[in-house]
């Protein structure tokens, strides 16, 4: 009987078993394998973390909350992976392609890279960053940072839908009454010119229907104007007759019929764009790119600066300083805009050979034909589109200044047989700090020549992310007697300052890319005193799905911008900061 009874349980045990929801045992490895890996996944990052946090000292002050900190690792710790970077262009077309896929790649994307680089989807909704920046003593540099889809663009012309490049404009000029707008509704002293620090950005390739347009304008530039002595490496200098070609309704060499009616709209929707901007009293920056659109971009860019930062004649500078003038009435107050100057700002790229003659001879030109110059200078970021392009070219075995992109798959239109960018970065470091003495220089002459409320006769903005060349602008504003140095308390540490005069900040101001470089925009807010903002952060905007190319492309720049290493600088300083909150969450 007891025999049957254990055969019997032995038989409902096996049922039993049969029945169990426990997991077999490959699933129960896999488990294990899984919690493994998991724990094993989270110690590395935890121990990449510690490192991180713990081999860079916290910025002193940082206005970013844990979250603005927690995106800034994620995103720099993706910039750090170089294949990665390089690989994301194809790697999230792709991810959006896929159905199912895309919603999730756009919602991690948006948390991340989007609110990290990008200031809003619209001009208005930078508002309340505009005032953020603003309370921490900096202005804002505004850019839509949309796209043209040439193939988009070349079906819209015969339809009624809006072409994207029209669209541009027309957020232009909306980005440049948001602008006004908003220093309007700031103090009274700020109505008019002075201190005003919300300034609108432009770029070209973007505001036409095709960006071919402009190489082809380049190419012919670069074959029709007269040789220089000394002379100026590609991509050359402007010369006032570079735009004359657009008198002409029929095609010449490489510029085609199209390019010159598409040309000739170009140059009217900038006169409309600077026409309002200079009702309003905002400032206009026109972008550099690629070496093969740059001589038809300084040809619009020093046009335009031309028509609107013209001097008054006869050496007489009108005051733009005169409170009274403007502040007594709103007529007076309206007459008081057309007093911007410079109101037009051109690029200056200081990786590019033809620096710095092409500045020296930007400053002479301006002299002579009696207008404000307007100088961004930077280092650049294309440098290895440009040097792979130039190579291409050369490749292609056509002979020096014969080539062009119509012949070869190269974009590269330089008839210099050395690539038109310098080929390391200390080479570059090298021509910046060569401009920044010639440009502050120059501002010493203007402002001995006008004296304290004369027109300034030149602006200079010095966008830079390094460290060194901030130093030597402050350094150089100091010797040339343009800022003095004072000895003041910040935060209970004793620190070095430099003092800049109305005068002075009325024509410098430095600035770095929204979401980048914040460590060295706070430094700098620390280190000058002056009586408006002299730091500006170039802010884009623009829905999420029109501005992926510039997010791809600004994940890709980050290398060339920060220089070597400076992703993984700005992921260190992050952590740092991360750290250093979580520490002051649980001491007491």
């Amino acid at each position: 009987m007891s025999v049957i009874t254990r055969s019997s349980a032995l038989r409902l045990f096996v049922r039993a078993r049969a029945f169990s929801t426990a997991p077999p045992p490959r699933f129960r490895r896999l488990g294990r394998v899984l919690v493994l890996s998991g724990a094993l996944t989270t110690s590395v990052l935890g121990y990449a973390f510690h490192t991180d946090a713990s081999s860079i000292e916290p910025a002193p002050s940082d206005t970013r909350t844990l979250s603005d900190l927690v995106r800034a690792y994620i995103v720099y710790g993706t910039c750090s992976i170089a294949p990665l970077v390089d690989a994301a262009p194809t790697i999230l077309d792709i991810l959006f392609g896929t159905p199912g896929v895309g919603e999730i790649v756009e919602s991690f994307v948006r948390a991340t890279f989007f609110h990290q680089f990008v200031g809003a989807e619209t001009a208005n909704g930078a508002l309340p960053l505009l005032a953020s920046l603003r309370a921490e003593s900096k202005g804002a540099l505004f850019a839509y940072v949309v796209e043209v889809d040439e193939k988009d663009a070349a079906g819209q012309r015969n339809t009624e839908r809006q072409p994207v490049h029209k669209r541009v404009v027309e957020e232009t000029i909306r980005s440049i009454n948001t602008s006004a707008d908003f220093e309007d509704g700031r103090d009274s002293l700020q109505n008019g010119l002075i201190g005003r620090r919300t300034w609108v950005a432009v770029k070209l390739t973007s505001m036409l229907p095709n960006s071919q347009s402009l190489i082809n304008l380049s190419t012919h530039l670069t074959h029709t104007r007269a040789p220089l002595e000394p002379p100026v490496l590609f991509p050359g200098t402007p010369s006032p007759s570079d735009l004359s070609i657009l008198h002409s309704s029929t095609s010449t060499g490489a510029l085609t019929e199209s390019d010159i009616h598409d040309l000739k709209e170009l140059y009217n929707d900038l006169v409309q764009i600077c026409t309002r901007a200079e009702e309003r009293g905002v400032r206009v920056f026109i972008d550099a790119e690629h070496s093969w659109h740059q001589p038809a971009i300084d040809a619009f860019g020093h046009a335009l600066m031309e028509r609107f930062n013209k001097l008054p004649s006869n050496d007489f500078r009108r005051t733009w300083w005169d409170i009274s003038s403007w502040a007594s009435s709103p007529s007076a107050r309206e007459s008081a805009h057309d007093k911007v100057r410079p109101l037009v700002y051109v690029t200056y790229q200081a990786y590019l050979r033809r620096m710095p003659a092409h500045l020296a001879h930007s400053l002479a030109l301006a002299r002579v034909r009696g207008y404000a110059l307007g100088v961004k200078l930077v280092r650049g970021a294309y440098q290895p589109h440009e040097l792979a392009a130039h190579q291409l070219a050369r490749s292609a075995g056509f002979p020096v200044g014969s080539y062009s992109s119509k012949h070869s798959r190269s974009l590269s239109i330089s008839p210099d047989p050395e690539p038109p960018v310098q080929l390391s970065k200390d080479a570059t470091d090298q021509c910046y700090n060569d401009c920044v003495t010639l440009l502050i220089d120059a501002i010493s002459q203007d402002v001995h020549r006008s004296g304290r409320f004369g027109a300034p006769g030149i602006g200079i903005f010095f966008g830079t992310h390094n460290w060194t060349s901030c130093e030597f602008i402050l350094e150089e504003l100091v010797k040339k007697g343009l800022g003095v140095v004072e000895h003041v308390g910040i935060d209970e540490v004793q620190e070095d300052v430099v003092r800049i005069p109305l005068e002075v900040g009325e024509r410098i101001a430095f600035g770095q890319l929204y979401g980048m470089s914040d460590a060295l925009t706070n430094y700098l807010v620390r280190r000058t005193r002056c009586e408006r903002p002299c730091v500006i952060k170039y802010v884009p905007f623009g829905a999420l799905v029109q501005v992926m190319p510039y997010l791809s492309r600004r994940a890709i720049e980050n290398k060339s911008v920060l220089g070597a290493g400076g992703a993984a600088r700005e992921r260190k300083e992050a952590a740092a900061l991360i750290w250093k909150k979580m520490k002051g969450l649980v001491v007491p």
